[in-house]
């Protein structure tokens, strides 16, 4: 029988000023069997450090140290294919997440339900991120069918079967939240606090809410392509009305158009429509190269526990 119920999966970066806060809450919050896995996502400050002294504290503790920066998703992937926990919880390393909260994600998740979203009634972070998860929420909706309502929270908590599958994922670009929904519509969600960073500032860039848009939109649908092939098709069309309305001025009206802006103009619309879809097709097509290859998702560089022996 498993003695560790839930398992606390954290990707970190650049978080050394937050996380002895980040334990002693946790320690405070839970009472059940649990583990704590910090994945060092190969930050510029002296994280590392700090989780390799508490893991050598705490028992509970378990460090993970990755050789370079692999992303929040892959990070967070480490993490659960080691966690040893009945449930996951997945949540960021700014205290913004309030470990208090744990319970009772966990006590609304034992219901029956695979997956358990912290919904943020009020969200204290920047516009541009507010916008990015937006954005990606109601792409969601469109390409992997996520349940309207549910908000696509980077703190939630999942079983230990949901957990198994996500582990199987072995393309170079996972997206926790993308597979997830693959996998299940067994969710629910909770409305909780969102607190302020505890102290620094956001780690969160405009450029990592479009890689996020980017995984979404390519690694889990072939929607993309098909809405690509349909305004292909209607463009097709126009062209092809256009062609025979120019015809009818020269051979009928012979109304004859003076300069070449008519064709300029389409030279335009349709070779941006021709690129886009190139651009598609080609990102498609990177993203299985580099899958064949067998790009890793991330390479550890070290783990540490409270009982090894360095």
């Amino acid at each position: 029988m498993n003695d560790i119920e839930i398992s606390i999966v954290i990707p970190v970066y650049n978080s050394s000023s937050i996380i002895d806060e980040l334990y002693k809450r946790i320690f405070q919050a839970i009472q059940l069997p649990y583990e704590i896995i910090f994945v060092n996502d190969c930050s510029k400050d002296d994280s590392w450090k700090k989780i390799v002294s508490l893991s050598k504290q705490h028992p509970s503790i378990t460090g993970i140290n990755l050789r370079k920066n692999s992303g929040q998703d892959n990070a967070i992937l480490a993490g659960l294919r080691i966690s040893k926990g009945n449930y996951c919880v997945m949540m960021d390393d700014d205290l913004q997440h309030n470990p208090a909260d744990i319970l009772q994600l966990y006590n609304e998740c034992i219901k029956g339900f695979d997956v358990c979203y912290a919904n943020f009634n009020s969200r204290k972070q920047n516009i541009v991120k507010n916008l990015g998860s937006n954005v990606n929420g109601k792409m969601a909706e469109l390409l992997v069918s996520k349940p309207k309502g549910i908000y696509l929270s980077p703190f939630k908590i999942i079983n230990k079967s949901t957990a198994t599958e996500i582990a199987q994922f072995a393309g170079p670009y996972p997206y926790i939240d993308g597979i997830i929904l693959t996998i299940t519509q067994n969710l629910c969600q909770i409305d909780v606090e969102h607190l302020k960073r505890f102290n620094g500032k956001s780690n969160y860039t405009l450029s990592k809410s479009i890689s996020v848009f980017i995984k979404l939109f390519t690694g889990f649908s072939v929607l993309p392509l098909r809405i690509a092939t349909f305004i292909g098709c209607i463009a097709t069309f126009v062209g092809f009305i256009l062609s025979l309305k120019y015809l009818y001025d020269y051979f009928i009206s012979k109304n004859y158009i003076e300069g070449w802006t008519t064709v300029v103009v389409l030279i335009i619309f349709f070779g941006g429509l021709i690129l886009i879809t190139l651009g598609i097709m080609g990102e498609y097509i990177g993203r299985m190269y580099l899958t064949l290859n067998n790009k890793p998702q991330y390479s550890i560089s070290e783990i540490v526990r409270s009982n090894d022996k360095k």
